[in-house]
């Protein structure tokens, strides 16, 4: 596996609307999606790519660790275009003994798993350029077969 690029950034906030105004009124980053689907509100900002960063609105109960919590979501790593490096990379993580969670986005394919220190990481490959005209598909997410 050869990480290429850095992917994108999600940052847990606990109002997605004050951040809205503060990332895209304040630092000028574009929405480009909104996702609000079985309690989960994140809001997708763009560079120029499908997206680069998003917030993700949780209580900012519990512990520094928790899904709750505020601040990093996940950091997520661009490692190609096809699933056979997706699969390569997921045989390489399960031979190191790293649990990964398979999700299927549209405009990539997905690992998710966690750091030793738990901290959230997710390797893509892209899979679809349908973003460039419905910015709103970044938003997808289901099960992944691998």
């Amino acid at each position: 596996m050869k990480i290429n690029a850095l992917g994108h950034v999600v940052v847990r906030v606990t109002d997605r609307e004050r951040a809205e105004r503060f990332y895209g009124g304040v630092l000028g980053l574009r929405v480009c999606a909104r996702l609000d689907q079985d309690g989960l509100k994140m809001t997708f900002f763009t560079l120029g790519n499908h997206h680069d960063f998003a917030v993700v609105e949780v209580t900012g109960e519990g512990s520094s660790r928790g899904e709750s919590a505020v601040g990093l979501h996940h950091v997520a790593f661009k490692i190609g275009t096809t699933m056979d490096e997706l699969r390569e990379a997921k045989a390489k993580l399960d031979g190191a003994g790293v649990a990964t969670t398979p999700v299927d986005h549209e405009v990539t394919r997905s690992l998710y798993f966690a750091d030793p220190d738990g901290n959230g990481i997710e390797v893509y490959v892209d899979a679809s350029d349908v973003w460039r005209r419905e910015p709103q598909r970044v938003a997808q997410m289901k099960p992944l077969e691998m």
